[in-house]
């Protein structure tokens, strides 16, 4: 009888893998906090639209490209 393994891998051991994952691409990884009124100025700016105010993803999204295109 053949058994199929597979290895669980432990919520720290992943944490690892994907931090050495990004270090390898040159990424880090870091939590910040944004005020309403940054929250606005990106929006005043393009980088996010205004019915995405509450949208973390979009947020992120019009912050990458507002580091993108004013540190490049």
């Amino acid at each position: 009888m053949e058994t199929e393994t597979t290895a669980v891998r432990s919520p720290g051991a992943a944490r690892m893998a994907r931090y050495r994952a990004r270090r390898r691409k040159g990424l880090r990884c870091l939590l910040i906090e944004l005020t309403e009124a940054e929250v606005g100025a990106l929006i005043r700016r393009g980088f996010v639209y205004p019915g995405d105010r509450a949208d973390p993803a979009a947020i992120r999204s019009g912050l990458y490209a507002f580091l993108a295109d004013h540190l490049r």
